[in-house]
């Protein structure tokens, strides 16, 4: 019995794959049922045949075009789309006491909505398909409707938080009970939701946050719901020697005896890591999600990136938050992620391909779909991003495609995206939601967020 015919084909453009390293290819990615069916050259071949591409085939023309895969960012804040401009030049205890936790206890389910819809437009425009997002202790069921509308691939956690660390407003300390029972309500909601599209994680902010018993109840709801779990680790000194002090174990140690640990736990950050503590990690299996310019502009420090992936961590790439960077652009992080450890360790010390897998195949398995996405192969996920190479900044064409996106690209050059092989950007444009509603709304709930924060 003959196949459906595809909904969808990219034609003549150039193809990103990945089989053990990078290669491009010159063909047609034919897309059916929301999965790359094939790689090749359906185009040509119909018209060879001289039927030429089914009527109920969209095609769209590639040519002069780069297909790439969609890429992942497995450390964002949603939540703080909002926050952008307001917490600036501060060191990261400074930044959550007198900006980010007072903004985030003043959030109402209104302003979490559209803090969650202007990241994620931002995001998709910019060639980011999918996102491990933290949000923040309330309305995270606002975030997951937004990151529906929108359309990008979201795998979403409520911020867990049942101690009350210096500073933090009283409104962002739940019950155990009651940061666990809402955690578990979400997922029942929203987990495999929107045909798969969006999923639930555990995130548990940090461990100055958060008790042990609540640690452990978010690992094992993490297991039982077979998801990802999502929480900060090591990012500056003070927070190494505030949970040395409280729990009498080095950060890493402590996670992995409340059950953080393994291919389920992601750790944002992991700056302060020792070698033992890397190698641990290595042994655990447990991502690491790199976050270059919020590690510099919070004055975190340069997370050993080569370090890691020498001793056989995996780890992903994140933009972290709006009001820590400020922006959610994936090609300024991996750029930003090759240079800055070039003065460090060497000029070869962390490579274009590499960087690009940080992003792609490393952000999938940080979100527990390796199997789904990352790269552009029959039988995947089709969240594919195709770059417009028209650009002076791209020219000349003859050099590595790697090193063009990711030294030389930028968001302005994506030109459309594809998440489930729907059309989600055409043309630089977002189709889901006008655009203008979103900045409208966003910039009418950042004024409210003020009004109502207290900020010093």
């Amino acid at each position: 019995m003959p196949s459906a015919p595809p909904d969808l084909i990219l034609a003549g453009g150039d193809v990103l794959l990945h089989d053990g390293a990078w290669r491009v290819e010159r063909a047609d990615v034919v897309v059916r049922d929301g999965r790359i069916a094939a790689v090749g050259d359906a185009v040509r071949r119909d018209a060879g045949s001289g039927m030429g591409p089914r009527p109920s085939t969209t095609v769209r023309d590639c040519s002069g075009c780069l297909i790439i895969p969609g890429l992942i960012q497995a450390h964002v804040h949603l939540c703080q789309t909002l926050f952008r401009g307001l917490a600036d030049d501060l060191r990261l205890e400074d930044w959550l006491v007198r900006r980010i936790w007072p903004l985030e206890a003043a959030h109402t389910e209104e302003t979490v909505y559209w803090s969650a819809a202007l990241g994620a437009a931002e995001l998709l425009l910019g060639g980011t398909t999918a996102i491990l997002d933290m949000e923040t202790v309330r309305h995270t069921g606002a975030a997951f409707r937004a990151v529906e509308r929108v359309g990008i691939r979201g795998v979403v956690g409520k911020c867990l938080m049942d101690a009350h660390p210096e500073g933090a407003p009283l409104e962002l300390a739940e019950s155990t009970d009651a940061a666990l029972s809402e955690a578990e309500a979400l997922a029942k909601r929203w987990h495999n939701g929107a045909g798969g599209r969006l999923r639930v994680c555990f995130a548990p902010r940090f461990v100055p946050s958060c008790s042990g018993p609540l640690l452990r109840a978010a690992s094992e709801l993490a297991e039982r719901f077979d998801a990802q779990l999502h929480t900060h680790a090591a990012e500056t000194i003070v927070e190494r020697e505030t949970v040395l002090r409280t729990t009498g174990l080095e950060e890493i140690a402590y996670l992995d005896s409340v059950g953080i640990a393994g291919p389920r736990a992601v750790l944002a950050h992991c700056v302060w890591v020792d070698a033992h503590e890397t190698a641990r990690l290595a042994r655990q299996g447990t991502i690491v999600v790199h976050c270059p310019s919020s590690n510099l502009k919070l004055a975190s420090g340069v997370a050993k990136v080569p370090e890691l992936l020498a001793a056989g961590c995996q780890v992903a790439i994140g933009a972290d938050g709006a009001p820590c960077n400020n922006r959610l652009d994936v090609f300024a992080e991996m750029r930003l992620a090759a240079l800055v450890q070039k003065p460090r360790l060497g000029a070869d010390a962390l490579p274009a391909a590499q960087v690009l897998e940080l992003a792609t195949l490393g952000g999938a398995r940080a979100l527990g779909l390796e199997a789904d996405i990352g790269s552009i192969a029959p039988g995947k996920r089709a969240d594919i991003v195709v770059l417009d190479l028209r650009e002076p900044h791209l020219h000349p064409a003859a050099g590595d495609p790697v090193s063009r996106v990711v030294y030389a690209a930028r968001a302005s050059d994506v030109r459309d995206v594809f998440v489930d092989g729907q059309p989600v950007v055409l043309g630089h444009e977002l189709l889901t939601m006008p655009i203008e509603e979103i900045v409208r709304e966003a910039d009418r709930s950042a004024a409210e967020l003020l009004r109502a924060a207290s900020l010093d």
